[in-house]
């Protein structure tokens, strides 16, 4: 095939919408093709959406976001979708469309020249969504004693509350909340569909994935800037707080992470969702999710430690709690004292109680606060009552 030696004008209307990544490449190429007449049907091209980056040997690259361009190709009422094979299952998830992962240019031009036909992907998506969701790594039956730590992690997942562990280090805290996303209640498919199609555009998705199964649980480090917590930057993506939608973002050791990361994510928590204004656009990402933090009580962590005294400098305890605001702090419902565990209960071979039995109950709580905010939309757990429903249903 021959690029035409004329200069080649290649529009990507709306003008105005400003265009980025390289998910452009494959339908430039299949429309310099067609405006050259080296393809037998070009009428064809009409009726499909093409995305895909290119090799320079003519092999296709994954891009991001195939499930927002699967979604709005069938909205467009296009016959079908050609995508890169490795987003294929992704793109395969809307239904009443056809799907054909391709890994080389030839296979388009084929397929536009009548010469061979391509199977579109298919994908059960309910199969294998319900089939995923309550495989885990972790267990609640792995965390020895810690009963009041449980039963207010616990009480957090049913009604969705943010929540603070204090205390110093080895009593479990990490250990705690890691397990927190094994006893909230499954995704449904509309919350899937959400977290999958944030994870799709910020290019988070790992190959041959379909939908998000399993309720985020993102755990960023304590150097994060601003941007990469609430997202931003000079093509805005989403940021961690809305790859932890209808999930949970655990920040570890609180204080260390910088004062004005900390005060950006005081909005967002309110009205669960972050908006990004440039210059030019203003962009809405969702971040409806719980909130679990853990701090040492103090820079060397044995403030009020049963055994172990505390080395700190008069003054440096109340310094150091100083670092998180007021106003943060009055956004966090629960605040939890975690104590080290005993030798005699660590050693104790006693089974504790598992994910599966303590998710059962969260699970019941959430069916009661479905059937209380039925009538009031946008309002699914107690976390997320206005002080005007506080006061008519507290």
């Amino acid at each position: 095939y021959h690029m035409p030696r004329t200069k080649l004008v290649v529009n990507l209307a709306p003008a105005d919408i400003r265009k980025s990544g390289s998910a452009f490449d494959l339908p430039i190429a299949m429309g310099t093709l067609a405006a050259s007449e080296q393809l037998d049907n070009p009428e064809l091209l009409a009726d499909y959406m093409i995305m895909g980056e290119l090799n320079l040997d003519g092999t296709i690259q994954p891009i991001k976001g195939a499930l927002p361009i699967a979604i709005q190709a069938r909205k467009e009422q296009f016959k079908g979708l050609i995508v890169p094979a490795q987003n294929a299952r992704e793109a395969g998830m809307v239904n009443q469309l056809h799907v054909y992962g391709v890994r080389h240019i030839k296979e388009v031009i084929a397929f536009f020249s009548n010469t061979t036909s391509l199977q579109p992907v298919v994908v059960n998506t309910r199969e294998e969504f319900f089939s995923q969701q309550y495989e885990f790594d972790f267990d609640f039956s792995d965390v020895k004693g810690q009963h009041n730590i449980k039963r207010a992690l616990e009480i957090a997942a049913a009604g969705s509350h943010n929540a603070i562990l204090i205390g110093p280090p080895g009593a479990g805290k990490t250990m705690l909340a890691k397990r927190l996303p094994t006893i909230l209640p499954p995704l449904t498919l509309q919350e899937a569909l959400e977290t999958t199609k944030i994870h799709s555009v910020a290019g988070k998705l790992p190959e041959n994935a379909t939908l998000i199964s399993k309720r985020p649980f993102r755990s960023p480090h304590h150097t994060i800037s601003d941007a990469a917590l609430v997202g931003g930057g000079t093509n805005p993506q989403p940021g961690e707080i809305s790859l932890a939608h209808n999930g949970v973002l655990f920040l570890d050791e609180l204080p260390e992470f910088k004062r004005t990361v900390l005060e950006v994510m005081r909005q967002p928590m309110e009205e669960r969702r972050v908006t990004i204004s440039r210059a030019k656009m203003a962009i809405d990402f969702p971040a409806s999710f719980m909130l679990v933090a853990s701090m040492n009580p103090c820079p060397c962590g044995y403030y009020n430690h049963p055994e172990k005294e505390c080395t700190c400098a008069p003054g440096a305890v109340q310094k150091y709690l100083n670092k998180i605001s007021g106003p943060l702090l009055d956004r966090i419902d629960l605040h939890v004292e975690v104590t080290p565990v005993p030798f005699s209960e660590l050693s104790a071979s006693a089974p504790a109680e598992s994910s599966a039995a303590i998710r059962q109950r969260v699970m019941a709580a959430r069916e009661i606060q479905a059937q209380r905010f039925a009538a009031y939309p946008g309002v699914y757990s107690n976390a997320q009552m206005s002080s005007k429903l506080l006061k008519e249903i507290c």
